[in-house]
């Protein structure tokens, strides 16, 4: 009897250990996902720029690049050929500043040429991998850079994380962008995942004789989405070779140049710090 009684109490007393991946990420503020309906609307530069803005304002922030086959962070902020290495509480993820970490599949490549020819199980293993055994830390926000569309890697980060915080949605003003779109706005619907707003990504060129804003597709298809979804658009934004070329020199973090650009897409960075504080 008393033996029943023991096994009861040291039952009610000890404590329910809760999953791997939710004590990893208990440090976490806000969790963000930046999602595209297709391809090439330049969904991680605004994700790589969006991290370094709010990093550069001192704000915590990570940065994971879900897109397993085709990554492209690592080369934004020039560190294609680092490595993470591993601390005591898992994998490190690599620093581009004190308060501005990166991880990446590309970061674990040897041969960046080489593809990543993975099905969909070995996918979502990886991405919650990403999730569970990265030390991430303390941060005021994670952002998660999605691959285009509403597949494997949109829906495991979901279904992993089972609550996140906020999603925006890249787009360009072309009517065949907008068809893919609209399923991503379907898709933060679906399952529940608050809509911050949306991004008018390439909506015209910046005149280099006059600095006027010179519209490329016209239309209006991203307001028609923005209103059947009742989503604000949080800014347009113009081809900026500038910002292409920073990119690709690996120095987004530390460009920090005064333009049109960058005055516009500072409204994205105020909404996301408006939501969240």
């Amino acid at each position: 009897m008393s033996q029943n009684i023991q096994s009861a109490e040291s039952l009610v007393n000890s404590k329910v250990e809760e999953p791997k991946l939710v004590s990893n990420l208990r440090g976490i503020k806000n969790k963000l996902m930046v999602m595209s309906g297709k391809g090439g609307v330049g969904k991680s530069t605004v994700s790589a720029n969006l991290a370094a803005a709010l990093a550069r304002r001192g704000k915590r922030v990570g940065l994971l690049d879900s897109d397993i086959h085709g990554p492209s962070i690592p080369t934004m902020f020039g560190i294609a050929d680092k490595r993470p290495e591993v601390g005591e509480k898992g994998i490190l993820p690599v620093q581009v500043a004190d308060n501005l970490k990166v991880m990446s599949i590309g970061l674990l490549l040897d041969d960046p040429d080489s593809p990543v020819v993975w099905r969909g199980p070995a996918k979502m293993g990886a991405i919650k991998q990403f999730l569970e055994e990265v030390d991430w830390g303390v941060l005021d926000y994670l952002i998660i850079d999605l691959p285009p569309g509403t597949g494997d890697e949109p829906l495991s980060i979901v279904q992993l994380l089972g609550k996140v915080d906020g999603a925006i949605i890249v787009t360009t003003p072309q009517d065949v962008a907008l068809t893919s779109v609209r399923k991503s706005l379907k898709f933060t619907e679906m399952l529940e995942v608050p809509l911050i707003g949306m991004v008018e990504n390439m909506s015209g060129v910046i005149c280099p004789h006059c600095n006027e804003e010179i519209q490329v597709f016209g239309g209006e298809s991203v307001e028609k989405a923005a209103k059947d979804f009742n989503t604000p658009i949080l800014a347009t934004l113009p081809i900026e070779p500038d910002v292409s070329s920073s990119g690709d020199k690996g120095d987004v973090y530390v460009n920090d140049d005064k333009s049109i650009w960058k005055e516009k897409f500072d409204l994205i960075v105020n909404s996301v710090e408006e939501k969240f504080n």
